[in-house]
């Protein structure tokens, strides 16, 4: 079964959605359908680090596990009410930044305000495969912001993925919408997820690095898909170094973007400049800055605003760099490597376009705003 998933970004409130994938029978790969497998899993943290391991197994024979610092022995056979009670009680303990308020799924044809029912079949390609595509849109203010921009995205991606979602774009638009309400706040399939942040946004200026782990090709890194392990590798990389995010470079040694985030700068010359989409994702939220960015234009805060091949000596030099996205909105960069950005401060254009968007986000036009139905 393939996947589509439509996450929300956690601003006050978030919805998630991917649409998912044939159901894969391993007699289509082997001989025997009882191939077993194991699944090695990780829990990511919105912010991009790691919280616990789970190791998931499924096998009909008697092979031992891979080494482990936890001995188990005599595995127990559960029935589904002891795993879904087992379900429950994991998630009660569960401290995170995140809280899950309502999953809409095409498998169960419905929605879910209990985090612990809100599960993915294992023989769902995007698990075990990857093959899903998935978006976010944020909400604020009881309006979901740009929408339709991201399903569009989000249908797009499904196209590049060969993924043939299982509704029209109307009935997932209003899925999402219904999805909503609730929470106070081969074959293919819709989940459809609410996230509330409970991390307060902060316009702090970060340290980035350049990723040594390789990009995606344009071909994948165009479309937003589940296979998130490059920018994973990225993202832990940064981490270890004491950064926020690693900077991809495209093959040609420009700059390319960042795990889940679109990158611009303000040149010395006063101009906004940010690289082409051909090669990466077309992000909604950079999408949006480079319209509302005109206004700074006319009151002369900025010289121009333009998409252009950025080399990593332009960054580095830049008055102002920043880090755009659902989730980040406009995130200051105050340093590059060992190179410090400008004066070494969150500058006055990144605060200006913050200003621009979160307002945007309370009182833009209805092209960018959907109240939604409580």
């Amino acid at each position: 079964m393939d996947s589509l998933l439509f996450l929300p970004e956690p601003l006050p409130q978030t919805t998630l959605f991917s649409p998912k994938l044939p159901r894969l029978h391993p007699a289509s790969n082997s001989g025997s359908r009882n191939l077993p497998f194991l699944i090695l899993t990780q829990r990511v943290l919105q912010d991009g680090s790691i919280s616990k391991t789970r190791i998931v197994r499924n096998s009909h024979n008697s092979g031992g596990l891979i080494d482990s610092k936890t001995a188990i022995s005599d595995v127990p056979l559960l029935t589904g009410l002891e795993v879904f009670e087992k379900l429950k009680a994991y998630r009660e303990k569960i401290e995170g930044k995140q809280q899950y308020l309502a999953m809409y799924s095409s498998i169960f044809g419905g929605i879910t305000t209990d985090a612990a029912a809100m599960v993915i079949p294992m023989d769902d390609h995007m698990v075990h495969r990857g093959h899903g595509v998935f978006d976010t849109a944020a909400i604020i203010d009881g309006h979901l912001y740009e929408l339709d921009q991201h399903v569009d995205r989000f249908l797009r991606s499904a196209i590049m993925s060969k993924i043939n979602p299982p509704f029209d774009r109307e009935s997932i638009r209003r899925i999402l919408i219904q999805t909503l309400s609730p929470s106070g706040c081969p074959q293919s399939g819709l989940y459809a997820i609410v996230i509330q942040s409970l991390s307060p946004y902060s316009s702090k200026g970060v340290k980035v690095i350049t990723s040594s782990v390789p990009i995606k090709p344009p071909q994948f890194a165009t479309t937003k898909s589940v296979n998130y392990l490059p920018n994973v590798l990225s993202k832990m990389e940064s981490e270890e170094a004491g950064a926020f995010a690693g900077i991809w470079l495209d093959e040609d040694g420009f700059v390319a973007e960042g795990p889940n985030m679109n990158v611009a700068f303000v040149t010395k010359e006063k101009e906004l400049i940010m690289p082409h989409f051909d090669k990466i994702l077309t992000g909604c939220t950079a999408k949006r800055i480079l319209t509302l960015a005109e206004s700074l234009v006319k009151e002369g805060k900025i010289r121009g605003v333009r998409m252009k091949n950025v080399t990593v000596e332009e960054g580095k030099n830049a008055d102002e760099m920043m880090l755009l996205g659902s989730g980040v909105l406009v995130y200051p960069v105050l340093q590059w490597d060992d190179q410090v950005i400008g004066d070494g401060k969150e500058g006055p254009i990144v605060q200006a376009l913050l200003n621009l968007v979160v307002e945007d986000m309370k009182s833009g036009p209805p092209t960018v705003r959907l109240p939604v139905p409580y």
